[in-house]
């Protein structure tokens, strides 16, 4: 684990890669979902030297802008798992898309309530445009039993289940925001660890995730670090070359 602190250079020469697209929860923060301030130091580095950097996030758009904002990013948001596609354009306009249709999701929360799993709607579910969150209350293969008819798609990240209209999910969101910018997932390190970064681990030029990722998101990943959340943000891109000093290298677990 890199001590606290420790300097981090940023190699633009080395590395073939353009753009870093990045989870938060279990991503840039540590087991307690809070900020890592490591991870905040090299994301803001990585914009510094002219990378930018997009999140990509099943957090609704007001929390995940909020971040940007604080971050200084200058990439996209995919929000709410690729229902929302937020930019901000030269002008400083800020312009949202809704890619995915609420109904399919929304259809299937009621169908759930009728079934009787005491599913609960997230807190922040007040502000969400194009899915359903719910409390991980529930066991996942019981969501999906109950809403094996409807049209959905129901994934975990660990701290939430997300029902979203097929299909659905973050990596066609991303595709779309990077090729507004001449840019494909090849050309990007991506970082996450539920099984809803899945997609976009195994179509990114080098995929990250961490042994606090899922088993899914691990075996998506072309690397897999040794430590843990958001010190395995910084693990991870030194070893896709983004970052000085690269660790020893683990092929996805």
């Amino acid at each position: 684990m890199r001590p606290r602190g420790a300097r981090t250079s940023i190699r633009r020469t080395v590395s073939r890669y353009r753009a870093v697209v990045t989870d938060v929860d279990g991503t840039l923060t540590d087991a307690r979902r809070r900020l890592d301030p490591n991870a905040v130091d090299v994301v803001r580095k990585l914009e510094d030297a002219g990378l930018s950097v997009f999140l990509a996030t099943g957090n609704v758009l007001p929390v995940a802008l909020a971040l940007y904002r604080s971050l200084g990013l200058s990439g996209a948001i995919v929000a709410e798992n690729g229902g929302l596609l937020y930019r901000k354009s030269v002008q400083g306009r800020d312009r949202v898309d809704r890619l995915t249709d609420p109904g399919p999701a929304r259809a299937a929360y009621r169908a759930l309530r009728r079934s009787g799993l005491p599913v609960r709607r997230l807190f922040t579910d007040r502000w969400r445009e194009s899915e359903v969150a719910l409390e991980p209350n529930v066991p996942l293969r019981a969501v999906r039993s109950a809403l094996r008819d409807h049209p959905v798609l129901v994934e975990s990240t660990g701290y939430a289940i997300h029902i979203m209209a097929q299909p659905g999910g973050k990596l066609p969101a991303l595709v779309r925001a990077l090729a507004e910018r001449d840019l494909t997932m090849g050309d990007c390190v991506a970082l996450g660890d539920g099984d809803n970064d899945v997609d976009m681990l195994r179509a990114a030029g080098f995929g990250v995730s961490f042994p606090s990722g899922s088993p899914r998101a691990r075996r998506a990943a072309r690397y897999v670090s040794r430590a843990a959340y958001a010190d395995g943000f910084v693990e991870g891109l030194k070893a896709s070359g983004i970052l000085g000093r690269p660790g020893p290298y683990r092929e996805g677990a």
